[in-house]
């Protein structure tokens, strides 16, 4: 869809149309062909886009799982973090965002947050591979 001839076709269209304004008088059903093949088209892009959009970033993902996996000193415990709930996201987040300022925070508390998250972070993926008949 994002090539070259698929934007030369869109535009062979739109002058087919114009072409055709005079032989229909430029009345109300020519303009309502093209509001409405437009109409559909858009309304068909939102889902191939979206498609796109989520096939791109489960590979996206599973590439990053990968590279997670395969460091010694990666934290494995993070290829699961997409089951995590928005609220256990952002206290991992604020956890780590303390321990790569350091500077005028208590390093202490971000590590037993970072420790508080980590165990979040264990129980969601045990409850995910229970979802999935999967036992820890």
């Amino acid at each position: 869809m994002g090539r070259g001839s698929t934007f030369a076709l869109a535009c062979l269209t739109v002058m087919g149309w114009a072409a055709v304004g005079p032989v229909f008088g430029y009345s109300d059903t020519w303009q309502l062909v093209i509001n409405t093949g437009t109409t559909i088209v858009t309304f068909l892009m939102v889902f191939l886009l979206q498609h796109a959009q989520n096939r791109d970033a489960a590979a996206i993902q599973l590439k990053l799982d990968e590279l997670i996996r395969v460091d010694r000193d990666a934290r494995n415990k993070m290829l699961a973090l997409e089951d995590l709930s928005e609220a256990e996201l952002d206290r991992l987040k604020a956890a780590f965002s303390r321990l790569a300022t350091g500077a005028g925070t208590d390093i202490d508390a971000a590590r037993g947050e970072l420790e508080d998250a980590k165990d979040g972070i264990e129980q969601a993926q045990s409850a995910v591979g229970r979802s999935k008949g999967i036992e820890p």
